[in-house]
């Protein structure tokens, strides 16, 4: 049963937000700069689901916002309608309400069962495309949205690069990665690099390419005629955008319910994050799902009631417009550092390592998916990845059957 308020937990509830919200800060960032939607995207799409998620959702502990999966998909929706921005966000508002649809005929339980090579091969795609698409910045010259582009032009910015942005996002990333244990206990590792990274390179002088400053602190509210709307083109791209979304949120509110030994709502799970989502598509922000580094950052800190999710998106909204002005001291190839961190942690290593004794069919799956998403779009892989593991389901019970 799920309880908004407990003031026997108050306490718990108050660190745990606040613990989230300043791990929530250089993630929202990174994957906002990623998308192609810019920071202010990411910072108001944690906002806007980890409110809404939080206060409608069905799991008391979990804090939702932008992930690497999400803002990827997203990068391709973009891509798709580049001549009609304000499309590419009525796609997020219709994936929200396909989520709605879900909660509302009781999909939850039956979300969970896309096969799991579809999901590694998605999760491998979208590793490598964070990774490919931070070169360009890593080395000092301006980020690529598209992948194949990103690609080709990396020996053109290898024979121009900036060592000092290069020396900076390695850095970045060897902090991450061996960024002492009892530091990370204390600070959370992507929010010190960022700071600290920021902080050097101001005091020090070192001019270096940084975030483009955003225009204003606010949102902007984005609507268009629904007669104006290629509909038919926003289907697959909302389909993928929901299925990623739902997915990650249930993954991650079972891992919740493994942590506190409570029991989450799925379908009210994904009417909340529905409901997030739609908000952010009408605010031109980034859509989002359950994350599970944050919610497991909420919950170490205390976190046990919705309250903690509430708080993580106020503390957000209050840092966005007491420090916001600030952002455009953050150097670019910090966040490179950081999202190429994020984009190997992404990659699914453990199945790969199983691949000598995994199914041959599931690791065709698997790499036919990987391979789609990166040389195609990551909405045309997940797309075909599960109608192959459909038919391979219906092959399987036409052999039981004879």
């Amino acid at each position: 049963m799920k309880s908004f308020f407990d003031l026997k937990h108050l306490r718990g509830d108050i660190f745990g937000g606040i613990t989230a919200g300043i791990v929530a800060l250089p993630l929202a960032l990174a994957f906002g700069v990623s998308s192609g939607l810019g920071p202010m995207a990411g910072l108001y799409g944690a906002i806007f689901i980890g409110f809404f998620a939080a206060l409608f959702g069905g799991t008391n502990t979990q804090i939702s916002g932008p992930t690497g999966p999400i803002a990827i998909v997203m990068a391709s929706v973009l891509i798709q309608f580049a001549d009609q921005p304000v499309v590419a966000f009525m796609v997020v508002v219709l994936a929200g309400l396909i989520q709605l649809c879900f909660g509302a005929l009781r999909m939850g339980r039956y979300i969970n069962l896309i096969p799991y090579p579809v999901t590694s091969g998605f999760a491998c795609a979208v590793g490598c495309i964070i990774i490919t698409m931070q070169i360009n910045p890593l080395l000092g010259h301006a980020s690529v949205t598209d992948t194949l582009t990103a690609a080709r032009s990396v020996p053109d910015s290898l024979a121009a690069l900036n060592p000092v942005t290069l020396g900076i996002g390695i850095e970045c990333l060897v902090a991450c990665q061996w960024l002492p244990k009892q530091l990370r206990q204390i600070v959370p590792v992507h929010f010190s690099v960022l700071i600290a990274a920021t902080v050097i390179t101001v005091i020090s002088g070192i001019e270096v390419p940084r975030i483009t400053a955003p225009d204003t602190l606010w949102p902007t509210l984005q609507l268009t005629p629904l007669t104006a709307l290629p509909w038919a083109d926003m289907w697959l791209g909302a389909l993928v955008l929901a299925l990623i979304s739902s997915l990650d949120s249930l993954v991650t509110a079972m891992s919740a319910d493994n942590a506190t030994q409570q029991f989450h709502d799925s379908d009210r799970e994904l009417r909340g994050q529905g409901l997030g989502n739609i908000v952010s598509g009408f605010f031109g922000a980034l859509p989002g799902s359950g994350s599970t580094f944050r919610t497991m950052a909420n919950i170490r800190g205390g976190g046990r009631t919705p309250l903690s999710g509430v708080i993580h998106a106020l503390c957000l909204l209050i840092l966005l417009l007491t420090a916001g002005s600030f952002i455009r001291f953050i150097p670019a190839s910090v966040l490179s550092g950081i999202l190429i961190y994020i984009g190997l942690g992404i990659i699914d290593w453990s199945y790969i390592r199983k691949f000598p004794r995994a199914p041959r069919f599931g690791v065709l799956t698997m790499l036919i998916v990987w391979s789609l998403g990166l040389f195609v779009n990551v909405v045309t892989a997940v797309a075909i990845g599960v109608v192959m593991a459909s038919l391979a389901f219906v092959k399987k019970m036409a052999d039981l059957q004879l």
